[in-house]
């Protein structure tokens, strides 16, 4: 845990652009109690990710307490599946961080039971304005703004270009097949002797399948709140992972001797596919000198299955004893170009105007950038609110994947696990 606090007189506070939100949260939440800028308050801050991020949400706590001496943030972080456990049993007891980082994947299992606060009732302290209104959907429910993107991230397959140099490998070619792209690997693997794999079974990934199911114009799951998808659609889709898993990726037993970090982190791989905001992270766990970011391959050449994904968000707590404080610290980190020159694209391409205004975006970041252009051509419609649950789903579905790869389960098992939590969850 760390503390940070800048003993400095004098506060601003930012006019937000309140009828912004009127027209996106409904115009129905109450207004704030009167914010006192000099008051002493204390707010607890969340978020999951590696050191390096923690590193930048540090730097970004000192520059606010430069504007805001009298706001002190206490923070935390974890690896992504603690961090959600953890949320679960707050939520279940009432104590849920004052701000902490969100995702879209669990906006109904948060949002309609009211965990998470209207921000229409804080809605002079946050700037709405900075925001297209596709942006803000992705933080809406029933006209309800429950939070905020920090940005926008795209499926991208990241390779590491030092492996590929000092074993006189060939690059692959983004945007390739499924099936193209599983020969490259397995040539990799080949050639090394498994010293370098071509990479890790992608059928682990959910969004994996997703880009399957969208390249047949599917979805996950539907605007009803219900899987889009059959028992038979997800057995093929793990069915063909059963190649990779005999030999062409890294085995899942050595996954498990690194975690938490990636076989793409430790460089047991040469490509790893995820969101294109994982550059630095990925960068600052390799120690690669070079990381490319090209195309990840497609079930169906020339559909639309990538998306502009705002799944990272933040939001503030509905018992938060100090809603405005906590507002003033979120539009800060939503918002502020400082958030966009300490952050760059590592929260995803900043989605707010003002904060993309501080964002230098040069290197990695222009890496990012560049890729979100390469790709606009696939990019399709977004996909509807994550049902509710879906975060626990997503979990289980990797966890079945890495089952797999261990030999623990067949593929009929897996699928039967998979369809049973899911009714669990989505009757609950």
């Amino acid at each position: 845990m760390f503390t940070t606090k800048r003993a400095l007189t004098g506060i601003a506070l930012g006019a937000a652009a309140a009828l912004a939100l009127t027209a996106c949260a409904g115009g129905a939440a109450e207004p704030a109690a009167t914010f006192d800028p000099e008051e002493e308050v204390t707010l607890t801050f969340t978020w999951w990710g590696n050191d390096d991020r923690a590193a930048r949400y540090e730097a970004l706590i000192e520059e606010f307490n430069k504007q805001y001496p009298n706001i002190t943030i206490n923070g935390q972080f974890t690896d992504f599946p603690s961090y959600w456990e953890k949320r679960q049993t707050e939520a279940a007891g009432g104590g849920l961080p004052d701000v902490w980082q969100f995702s879209d994947s669990y906006l109904r299992q948060y949002g309609e039971p009211g965990y998470v606060l209207d921000l229409g009732t804080v809605k002079d302290y946050i700037d709405f304005s900075t925001f297209d209104e596709a942006l803000l959907g992705t933080g809406q429910l029933g006209g309800t703004q429950y939070s905020l993107p920090t940005g926008y991230s795209a499926w991208a397959n990241f390779v590491n270009d030092d492996l590929i140099t000092a074993n006189n490998l060939t690059p692959p070619e983004g945007g390739t097949t499924f099936d193209e792209f599983s020969s490259w690997m397995a040539e990799v693997t080949e050639s090394t002797s498994g010293a370098v794999y071509g990479g890790t079974d992608v059928t682990q990934r959910i969004q994996t399948f997703e880009l399957a199911l969208r390249a047949d114009g599917k979805n996950l799951y539907t605007e009803d709140g219900e899987l889009g998808f059959t028992e038979d659609e997800l057995k093929e889709f793990w069915e063909s992972g059963q190649e990779l898993r005999d030999g062409i990726t890294v085995p899942q037993s050595r996954l498990e001797e690194i975690t938490p970090k990636s076989g793409f982190g430790a460089g047991l791989t040469a490509t790893e596919t995820s969101w294109s905001n994982f550059l630095g992270g990925y960068l600052a766990d390799s120690g690669a000198s070079s990381i490319s970011l090209i195309a990840p391959p497609t079930a169906k050449e020339g559909s639309k299955d990538l998306y502009r994904q705002a799944g990272l968000q933040m939001a503030i707590s509905a018992k938060t004893e100090h809603p405005e404080a906590a507002a003033v610290f979120l539009d800060f980190v939503v918002n502020s170009p400082e958030a966009g020159e300490i952050f760059g694209t590592t929260l995803g391409f900043p989605a707010s105007t003002s904060k993309l205004e501080g964002a230098v975006l040069e290197g990695a970041d222009k890496q990012v950038a560049d890729y979100l252009t390469s790709v606009e051509d696939r990019i399709g419609e977004a996909p509807p609110v994550p049902v509710v649950g879906y975060g626990a789903l997503e979990q289980k579905f990797w966890d079945l994947g890495k089952a797999l790869g261990l030999g623990a389960v067949t593929v009929d098992d897996a699928v039967k696990q998979f369809f049973d939590e899911a009714n669990v969850v989505l009757q609950g």
